[in-house]
């Protein structure tokens, strides 16, 4: 079991049940998946960038990931319906746990000048959204490999009803939010 597994259901659970009142354990809200997300626009002309991003999501991640594919045809982006666009994953129990914790303990304080992610990233259901501008924070990723520097968004689903809930959930898994 993860650590942030473990930290959830020994410490987190508890201290969230305190906070907002809840009557039953299972009110307390809790990280259903996350899914991290890579755009290539330019794989629509060179299907090079694709097996690329597939590559480095696959190695970030430890799951296999799938190429998203583009729903309309837009001619000003020279874009057709049902080209390869991007890449995505969608992790769930232990591979997320595990994914959370090297996000938050290695590759967020790899960042240049951090101060913080955004507060503000909340939908109003409880889930946020991170962007993140390069793949490199990663240490499984080597700067030689990589084809093309690109970035990736990252979003934390959650069971919170709203934003206050989600954002006491993240904060006690250690998510370095601005002050």
């Amino acid at each position: 079991m993860s650590n942030y597994k473990k930290l959830y259901d020994e410490k987190i659970v508890r201290d969230l049940k305190d906070e907002f009142k809840y009557s039953s354990v299972m009110q307390v809200p809790k990280l259903e998946k996350i899914v991290v997300n890579m755009g290539c626009g330019d794989g629509a002309r060179d299907h090079k960038y694709i097996e690329a991003a597939l590559k480095d999501l696959e190695t970030i991640t430890g799951q296999k990931a799938v190429v998203t594919k583009a729903k309309h045809s837009i001619a000003g982006f020279k874009l057709r319906e049902g080209q390869a666009i991007g890449v995505k994953v969608t992790l769930r129990g232990e591979k997320m746990y595990e994914f959370m914790e090297r996000l938050i303990r290695v590759a967020i304080p790899r960042v240049r000048d951090f101060r913080g992610v955004s507060k503000t990233a909340f939908d109003g259901k409880g889930n946020y959204t991170l962007g993140i501008k390069e793949q490199l924070i990663f240490p499984e990723i080597e700067y030689d490999n990589v084809v093309k520097v690109r970035g990736m968004d990252i979003v934390f689903v959650t069971t919170a009803h709203t934003n206050e809930e989600a954002y006491a959930l993240l904060k006690a898994f250690g998510m370095p939010f601005k002050n």
